[in-house]
């Protein structure tokens, strides 16, 4: 374990661990295997563990997961400027924006060429006006927008202020485009991949997606849940 944690105290008082959630995972599954690994270890009935922001089941990367009184520190981490790197595909869209729902539109790309897609990067990056995906757990009226997205209903979703420090396309083997994304919190790489397809007039979707950063962690040193779970409580037989 990266944090150092040993006894019960140490997770009781406050444990910020670097998780690197697995693809198809939930946070809330990552978080579950923690919290479980650390219960079992003490003969805890109960212990607080949350996460800093929530990464997408399609997702892969750094998740931190704070126990015991670092539960208090989660607002001040959801706060800070996020890393990620991934995969855009050109020249069709879905739904919801990933590989969560089937493409339903598609577009040529035979126009476009390496200059064009890294040019159309720039209008991205500072503070712009984002419109967060419908497939999404924010709520309007006391419902999640994914509820409306399912149930085949319209709703207007008002755009928010976010900002883009950085936008760097890596690698282009088309219909895929790979990048690297410094954000602010509140950013849906989702929407900003819905975006830049649109501004290229090919559509496109988000098609990967890791966490690598938040604020000054890196997911370099980041471990699996059941890496965790198998530092905390070895090779046991019971489990």
């Amino acid at each position: 374990m990266d944090s150092g944690a040993t006894t019960v105290d140490d997770f009781l008082n406050g444990q910020l661990l670097l998780i690197d959630k697995p693809l198809g995972w939930t946070s809330f599954q990552a978080v579950n295997c923690v919290k479980w690994a650390i219960r079992k270890k003490f003969n805890l009935k109960k212990i607080k563990v949350g996460h800093a922001g929530t990464l997408d089941p399609l997702a892969t990367g750094l998740l931190l997961i704070c126990t015991g009184k670092f539960t208090k520190k989660i607002n001040e981490l959801q706060g800070q400027i996020k890393e990620y790197t991934g995969t855009i595909s050109l020249g069709a869209t879905t739904p919801s924006y990933d590989l969560e729902t089937e493409i339903d539109q598609q577009f040529p790309i035979a126009h476009l060429t390496d200059a064009i897609i890294e040019k159309a990067t720039l209008p991205f990056i500072g503070e712009i006006a984002q419109i967060p995906p419908i497939f999404s757990a924010l709520k309007k009226d006391g419902k999640r927008l994914y509820e409306y997205a399912r149930e085949g209903e319209t709703i207007a979703i008002k755009s928010r202020l976010i900002t883009i420090e950085e936008f760097k396309i890596t690698h282009i083997n088309l219909p895929q485009v790979d990048f690297r994304v410094v954000c602010s919190k509140g950013t849906y790489i989702r929407s900003l991949a819905y975006d830049f397809g649109k501004s290229l007039d090919t559509g496109g979707h988000l098609s990967a997606l890791r966490r690598t950063k938040i604020g000054a962690y890196n997911v370099n040193i980041a471990q699996s849940p059941k890496d965790f779970e198998k530092a905390l409580l070895g090779d046991r037989k019971d489990l």
